[in-house]
């Protein structure tokens, strides 16, 4: 009996991988067991980011947080608790944007929670 081989699906396969790597520099981008590690790898990374980024958004508010509580002779962890023991329930979000875009607004609530 001849070998069966189903060249139709392994193409296929082969074309999901390289269409992934478009872009990428050099033999990454067409000689497909280098694009296939630079996919994969380029995948790992894009999971562990898609965490990360989480993370870096929540360190950049508290930043704009402190600064913009400092301007007001306030530093952000005493901000954070008078907020809580006023039950102001802003998260970090929105008060990093009150911060930065909107500082009378800010300044309004730091005064209130003083």
């Amino acid at each position: 009996m001849p070998r069966s081989v189903n060249s139709v699906a392994s193409r296929a396969r082969r074309k999901k991988i390289l269409k992934a790597a478009k872009g990428y520099f050099g033999a990454r981008s067409n000689v497909y067991t280098v694009a296939k590690n630079a996919v994969e790898k380029g995948m790992q990374y894009a999971y562990r980011d898609r965490r990360n980024k989480k993370r870096a958004f929540r360190r950049l508010w508290i930043t704009r947080i402190n600064a913009g509580a400092r301007l007001h002779g306030m530093s952000y962890s005493k901000l954070i608790h008078l907020l809580h023991k006023n039950d102001i329930q802003l998260n970090r979000k929105v008060l990093a944007d009150l911060a930065m875009n909107h500082p009378a607004t800010f300044e309004a609530l730091i005064k209130k929670v003083k």
